[in-house]
């Protein structure tokens, strides 16, 4: 069993689940999955399902923080740049 899979998906899972880092995690658990994958296919390693879960996971995770991020940023403009009465 590859190890990098393994934390690459409990990076990824982490990554949805806990908030403020995890846009950090998740992109840490991209590079893992991606990483281990390639291990996996040149060494014949078990953990691809692992690998591929923790990819979407991680994957999954940054494009949700990322949206929120953007979002906060939009409402911080916007409302900064409301004319004061």
């Amino acid at each position: 069993m590859n190890g990098k899979s393994i934390a690459g998906f409990v990076l990824g899972i982490l990554s949805i689940v806990v908030p403020y880092i995890g846009f950090l995690l998740g992109i840490v658990a991209i590079i893992l999955s991606a990483i281990s994958l390639k291990e996996i296919r040149i060494r014949y390693e078990q953990g691809r399902g692992l690998a591929i879960a923790g990819l979407v996971c991680g994957i999954v995770g940054t494009l949700i923080y990322a949206i929120l991020i953007l979002l906060f940023l939009l409402f911080v403009y916007a409302a900064s740049s409301y004319p004061p009465y």
